[in-house]
């Protein structure tokens, strides 16, 4: 699964150091074509390849090394990437040996030197039976018409529901306390037995979900690597955060801690953890989710929590991306600007801000300047308004050229409805003339300013890495939206307008 990160880097040795003791595993797979064969297995969300048989004689496929295999479910891969079976590897069985037949994959499997896997190969082989019975099931409706068909397969849909989860429930206590046990636990649903009755009569939904939010992680063992290696851990995690819990980043940085507690520090499992849980908020395309980055950077960055996952200056870059992003949170009131008008242009051309070079040039000609200076300032604390947009554009953007239009019409509009709401339009760039007219041609109606003095540092103040952008502050400069489309403008300007009645109650 591709993904855009800040900077995801983990210790590569995570992926290729094995405790020492040695590994034999013996499969013996009758009618298969394969000449070579692999073994891989699964690491969080990824696969990875653990040993290769360069040379399959006759269905005999070996796998041996002198290093030990970390605990893990594993899966034996064709030359042509096929995956045939998984099987269970743990600290107590490195030795094993296995046959199929590709004739009938699943019910040929057997290990006879390794009962866990005999055994997990009969909770796969019920599973497959079930699926054959219920394909059996629906071609018994052939013929029926369609209510009919639907009452038939939901009452035996039922009834076979029930057993499975019966039947896996026993397993699971079969082999409770084993690394099998703990793969079943993480399929397992921990849903409420007995649901309470609401006000209304029915079920009571809260209860249902507060008993299934509160047992989600039932027996698993978060310093336990291996069940970091299964198929279902990862899966399970991401529908934790993306669909049982609140989506409010305060609610995901108290889960984040409350997971990263369960870990231990060094370990695997801690190492992937604060990687995924780090990538996944830095790169939310959810509003306010970089609170989520934030609230990570700060614990585990910050405190040295994060130096067995990230080498030092991926950590201070990360460090520095988030020091960015702090003061730009939803709620925080926006960094002033010190921006020049268009009526300010020929005053500070003729201090010679359009002709330096340096920053050093331009430093000393603002404290030259500096009395006179303060006088054609046009801040943005100054700007006095209900609802302000603060927009960064470029004439050259081609996004822009798009966008700009669009915030105008929609701009004039709200005006005709009466909102009290101004345009802090910032020029990103210093081509004067080209800006100006610009301005003109497009009648923007707006409070026109631009960087005239070099001494804002747009691009780090308020995160500008491309244009256009748009924020929206309230009538006391706090930030309610940004990274904003024009057809957002009026729903947030609608919320605010909701906030300001509450505070007047």
């Amino acid at each position: 699964m591709k993904k855009s990160l800040l900077s995801f880097i983990l210790i590569s040795s995570i992926l290729s150091s094995f405790a020492q003791g040695g590994h034999d595993i013996r499969i013996n797979f009758k009618n298969c074509k394969d000449t070579m064969m692999f073994l891989a297995f699964y690491q969080f969300d990824k696969s990875y390849l653990a040993d290769t048989c360069k040379k399959v004689v006759k269905g005999n496929v070996v796998f041996r090394g002198s290093n030990k295999l970390d605990k893990g479910v594993y899966y034996l891969v064709s030359q042509d990437k096929v995956k045939y079976f998984e099987f269970l590897v743990d600290d107590n069985n490195q030795k094993m040996t296995l046959s199929a037949d590709t004739a009938d994959l699943v019910k040929s499997l057997k290990s006879t030197n390794s009962k866990q896997n005999d055994d997990f190969f009969t909770y796969i082989k019920f599973f497959s039976s079930k699926n054959k019975e219920y394909t059996d099931l629906k071609s018994k409706t052939k013929g029926m018409n369609k209510k009919d068909s639907a009452a038939f397969m939901m009452e035996k849909g039922k009834l076979m529901n029930e057993e499975v989860i019966n039947y896996e429930k026993a397993f699971f206590e079969q082999h409770k306390g084993t690394f099998l046990g703990d793969f079943v636990n993480l399929k397992m649903e921990k849903e409420a037995k007995e649901i309470p009755k609401a006000s209304n009569g029915r079920p009571d939904s809260l209860y249902n979900y507060n008993y299934y939010k509160n047992h989600y992680w039932d027996g698993v063992n978060f310093q336990d690597d291996g069940i970091m290696r299964t198929p279902f851990f990862a899966d399970r995690l991401k529908r934790y955060f993306n669909n049982v819990i609140v989506q409010h980043p305060d609610t995901m940085s108290v889960e984040i801690d409350r997971i990263m507690t369960k870990t231990k520090i060094g370990s695997k499992m801690h190492i992937y953890l604060l990687s995924h849980f780090t990538s996944t908020a830095e790169s939310s395309k959810l509003m306010g989710f970089d609170k989520v980055f934030v609230h990570i950077v700060d614990k585990y960055f910050k405190t040295g929590m994060a130096k067995d996952v990230y080498p030092d200056d991926a950590i201070k870059k990360i460090i520095e991306r988030a020091d960015i992003i702090k003061p730009l949170l939803l709620g925080s009131v926006a960094p002033d600007l010190l921006m020049i008008d268009t009526t300010g242009h020929k005053k500070i051309a003729k201090m010679g801000f359009d002709t330096v070079k340096t920053s050093q040039g331009a430093t000393k000609l603002y404290y030259d300047n500096a009395q006179n200076l303060a006088q054609i300032f046009t801040p943005l604390y100054g700007v006095k308004s209900d609802y302000l947009l603060l927009v960064f554009w470029d004439v050259d953007c081609g996004h822009c050229k798009q966008e700009i239009p669009k915030l105008i019409e929609e701009y004039n509009a709200l005006k005709k409805e009466g909102y009290d709401l101004k345009v802090f339009s910032v020029y990103t760039q210093h081509e004067y003339e080209k800006y100006k007219k610009y301005i003109i041609d497009n009648k923007l109606d707006w409070i026109n300013v631009y960087d005239g003095v070099h001494i804002n540092n747009i691009k780090e103040k308020y995160d500008i890495y491309s244009t256009p952008v748009i924020y929206m502050l309230d009538r006391n400069k706090k930030i309610k939206a940004k990274r904003i489309g024009v057809e957002q403008v009026k729903d947030i300007i609608k919320q605010i307008e909701k906030e300001y009645k509450l505070e007047k109650k």
